[in-house]
């Protein structure tokens, strides 16, 4: 039965959609920046164009020329370098790529926690973006009543008590669902009684 209560955790977890949420939040942020930027890049493009006009082809061959001259003598330097150190021994060599190995999975490992505290941070976001998504409808939701009935008087609700033998077992179980937040009611309108 661990598949079944695999699989009905995975199905009941709101993680992946808090995840999504917060992945679409930050993207609408980033959208948001957008027209500045273009802005930015209308007003420097005809610079940027000009300087790029007045670039003679033969000064930036000669340069790229230059530069790949350099790289050539510098890679050549380390090859001539990584050989003359290369250590025959196959012995010191095993243990050079053992060594390599290990860091390969450490690093692999370090990537791995990042990957899952970066994606629990969105989720997070998520969660909140989703619960000022829940707020900002929920007050739309009283706009409305109150624009439908506004003589209308709200309503507290108040939590129910447990029973003592309920509440007596309550620390000793734990829930591990969270729960939803308490959702305000929408005001009634009440009919008076008859005269």
């Amino acid at each position: 039965m661990a598949i079944t209560d695999d699989i009905r955790k995975a199905a009941t977890d709101p993680t992946p959609l808090y995840f999504l949420a917060g992945t679409a939040d930050l993207a609408v942020q980033q959208a948001k920046k957008v027209p500045g930027i273009v802005e930015q890049i209308r007003a420097e493009a005809p610079a940027r164009i000009d300087t790029v006009k007045n670039i003679d082809p033969n000064a930036v061959q000669e340069k790229a020329t230059a530069r790949a001259k350099v790289a050539q003598e510098n890679l050549q330097a380390k090859v001539t370098e990584i050989l003359s150190t290369l250590d025959t021994d196959l012995k010191k060599l095993g243990e050079s790529a053992q060594d390599f190995a290990l860091r390969g999975v450490g690093v692999a490992a370090e990537y791995a926690v990042k990957a899952r505290e970066t994606y629990e941070k969105v989720a997070e976001h998520g969660e909140q973006t989703v619960r000022t998504w829940r707020g900002e409808a929920a007050e739309e939701i009283e706009d409305l009543a109150i624009a439908v009935e506004p003589n209308a008087e709200p309503v507290e609700v108040k939590e129910e008590e447990k029973p003592a033998a309920v509440a007596d077992d309550a620390p000793s179980k734990k829930s591990p669902a969270k729960k939803a937040p308490v959702r305000k009611p929408v005001a009634k309108k009440t009919t008076p009684p008859a005269k």
